[in-house]
């Protein structure tokens, strides 16, 4: 407990000055030393409010006991011996009116020179409050890199580095709330939900985390309403219950959440759930009144307690000795207090929610303090200490405890609870491992969540069985065109070469499989390997197809050499076996030189790690070239013969199929330089099945409707020259 003599020194004297000096004519609360804390806190409201000591104020004596603090920063040896710590602190009750202080913490010797390094006594600042009054005046001590530690302000700008390098807080940032906050919704599956919050920065910044949070899931903020003053809370509530809103997310501050809540009460509001954040969770008036069962259940969420044993004693010790006679008008903030706003009951029955983060606060500061001036056993080192040198040691260790603490009945009655502890130190970069993540402007890793797609997924079921009926048409296909081999319509559409290209199709629908379930080294081979060989094949024997129906047409009367050299070395044998080749040689030589293996990929998503296989595009480059260069060829002489007799020519089915082929890859390329996540793997192979099923559906399919239903139009017309017959074989 050594380290309460620095809180004591700070909070205590600020206390017992205030209970004892209220004839003075002003209240500054100084207390001199070697150093020295610069203090924000509210006390008052500024003139024109009613006076008012609010809570988090008397938060700030609520764990501490004097006698015990005092003796021990006189004994204490350890930490930072024979060093004078004292504070400055000022009522920051108005940004305007509360400015004089802080231009005091930020002079030295009555002037203010930023940028200019000078010796202050003043080593770091704790306070303000709320996110407001710190976005006002951070900007002050950032310039110089004073550090300020901050006790209530939660708003997530604060973790952005570059603004505020020098800010540290002992509160959890709103995101953390939220956090829990969907961790209720989830586990209790409420998904219609209203999120009323407090119309300034905090609750503003509440609001835009919870959208984006809830973005994606199955929860739908029903309604959302900012509370200002003046607010109707009658039609508030009556526009909850117009929608049948039974979960009410009050992210709000104290007063204003106290407010909401009695309205409820008298306006007979009952059967709610209301999740409180931090700000109200802990309110102890509240759970007092009779009336507040009837509005339902209230799930909070609150940080942990801590209190000093006899603290109850020494407050109220110190009440029966205070005496006070003055009764001013209050002219500036840091000016005059009433006695009678002080007692022992209103600072013990305080909400306690924010006594430990000041405790924390003044705690981190003299460690960071102990270790610039390199304290030890023997004292300290007698250096001269800049602010930014302080910031430089300064962490800060913060406690979360997430708790229900309503009462009344709800649907899945449990607690949620957890309780762990984290070490923030923003100038101590922690690197994360490549299975974690971090957000920004935190310290802490998380695991991230490994994607990929299981064969389970709708997705895949439905292209795998897509790739079966692929699989099943093309046998059924295969047995029709046997049975019928010395029909014109086989013969026309390739004759043996067909049982080649349905037999490459069956081999190329294989590779689908292997997009699903975890990537291994075979999977990933799998993938691509039989994909880019069969369906070579398949375009080298369309390419075969549509030249030979230029060749009888058109070049076979002005080139007959050609069709003669042509028939009598088996010219279309030659090429599809010299495309075969070729692609193997390629395939093989790309696949010994860098083979596609499974990776991770982290850079789509810092949340995810994406299972996936890696395709050197660089080195297997050739072989889509080879793949674009028969497409071209293809196309370019099933082209040339679309002006041919209707009822011989195959040229147009072959680029109709070509172009859908051109399409279904055009299509994929744009979504894959657009999208990024584990859904690419299932289009990829849904381009890959549908570049399979352009050829099965609109090549073969109409030549079996021929052989079935119209039997008439497959048998060879009389009038056709001997070269045309030619085509059949």
């Amino acid at each position: 407990m050594k380290h309460l003599v620095l809180a004591s020194v700070f909070l205590f004297e600020t206390f017992l000055h205030a209970l004892t000096q209220c004839t003075a004519p002003t209240s500054g609360f100084h207390l001199d030393g070697d150093f020295l804390i610069g203090g924000l806190f509210d006390v008052h409201y500024p003139r024109g409010h009613d006076r008012h000591l609010r809570p988090e104020a008397l938060d700030l004596v609520s764990n501490l006991n004097k006698w015990f603090t005092v003796e021990q920063i006189k004994n204490s040896t350890s930490l930072l011996p024979n060093v004078a710590l004292g504070y400055e602190m000022f009522d920051h009750c108005s940004d305007t009116l509360s400015f004089p202080g802080i231009l005091k913490l930020i002079s030295v010797n009555g002037q203010v020179q930023p940028w200019v390094e000078l010796t202050t006594k003043v080593i770091a600042v704790v306070g303000p409050f709320t996110s407001t009054q710190a976005l006002t005046v951070a900007p002050f001590f950032m310039t110089d890199l004073i550090p300020m530690v901050n006790y209530g302000s939660s708003t997530s700008i604060f973790s952005k580095k570059a603004k505020f390098p020098s800010f540290l807080r002992t509160v959890h940032p709103n995101s953390d709330v939220i956090e829990v906050i969907l961790t209720i919704l989830k586990h209790f599956d409420w998904r219609w939900v209203a999120f009323l919050y407090t119309a300034d920065d905090y609750g503003y910044d509440g609001l835009d985390l919870f959208i984006n949070r809830v973005r994606g899931t199955e929860i739908c903020i029903a309604y959302s309403k900012d509370i200002k003053p003046g607010i109707n809370f009658s039609r508030l509530f009556q526009q909850i219950e117009r929608q049948n809103i039974h979960v009410i997310i009050v992210f709000a501050a104290e007063v204003v959440a106290e407010a909401l809540i009695e309205s409820a009460i008298r306006f007979n509001v009952t059967n709610k759930v209301w999740i409180a954040n931090d700000a109200w969770s802990l309110n102890k008036r509240l759970p007092k009144m009779k009336e507040i069962r009837n509005i339902g259940t209230v799930l909070g969420v609150a940080q942990p307690v801590v209190k000093v044993p006899g603290f109850g004693d020494f407050i109220r010790s110190a009440e029966s000795h205070a005496k006070c006679d003055y009764e001013g008008h209050q002219m500036l903030c840091n000016q005059v207090c009433n006695c009678s706003d002080w007692s022992a009951k209103d600072i013990l029955e305080a909400d306690p929610s924010f006594s430990f983060s000041v405790y924390s606060a003044v705690y981190a500061i003299a460690h960071a303090l102990h270790k610039t001036l390199q304290c030890g056993e023997g004292g300290c080192k007698n250096i001269t200490v800049y602010p930014k040198m302080v910031i430089l040691t300064l962490n800060i260790t913060i406690c979360y405890g997430w708790l229900v603490v309503g009462s009344g009945k709800v649907n899945h009655p449990q607690a949620l609870c957890c309780l762990f502890c984290l070490v923030l130190d923003p100038y101590s970069c922690i690197s994360c491992k490549e299975t974690e993540w971090s957000k920004e402007g935190s310290t802490s890793c998380n695991l991230r969540l490994v994607e990929y797609i299981p064969f389970t997924d709708v997705g895949a079921v439905l292209i795998m069985a897509g790739a079966c009926i692929l699989v099943g048409l093309s046998g059924a296909i295969s047995v029709l065109f046997a049975t019928n081999y010395n029909t014109p319509v086989v013969r026309s559409a390739g004759g043996p070469m067909c049982f080649l290209i349905l037999g490459c199709l069956i081999v190329c629908s294989v590779s689908v499989f292997f997009y699903f379930g975890k990537p291994t080294n075979a999977s990933c081979i799998l993938r691509y390997f039989p994909f880019l060989l069969f369906f070579t094949v398949c375009l080298a024997c369309f390419v075969v197809r549509s030249f030979q129906i230029i060749c009888i047409f058109k070049i076979a009367a002005k080139f007959p050499k050609l069709q003669t050299w042509w028939t009598k070395y088996h010219g279309q044998w030659l090429l599809i076996t010299a495309a075969f080749t070729a692609q193997a040689l390629l395939l093989i030589t790309s696949l010994t030189y860098d083979p596609p293996i499974p990776y991770n990929e982290t850079l789509w998503h810092q949340d995810q790690i994406v299972l996936f296989c890696s395709l050197n595009l660089e080195v297997t480059s050739c072989t889509f070239v080879l793949l674009v260069f028969l497409s071209c060829l293809c196309f370019i002489f099933s082209y040339m013969g679309k002006d041919l007799p209707k009822n011989y020519n195959e040229a147009k089915a072959i680029t109709f199929c070509l172009l859908l082929l051109v399409v279904t890859w055009i299509l994929f390329v744009t979504i894959y330089l657009l999208y990024q996540g584990k859904f690419i793997q299932i289009l990829n192979a849904l381009a890959v099945l549908c570049s399979l099923y352009s050829f099965l559906l609109w090549y073969f399919l109409p030549k079996c409707y021929i052989i079935i239903f119209q039997s008439h139009k497959n048998t060879p017309q009389p009038q056709m020259s001997v070269s045309q017959k030619k085509l059949f074989h």
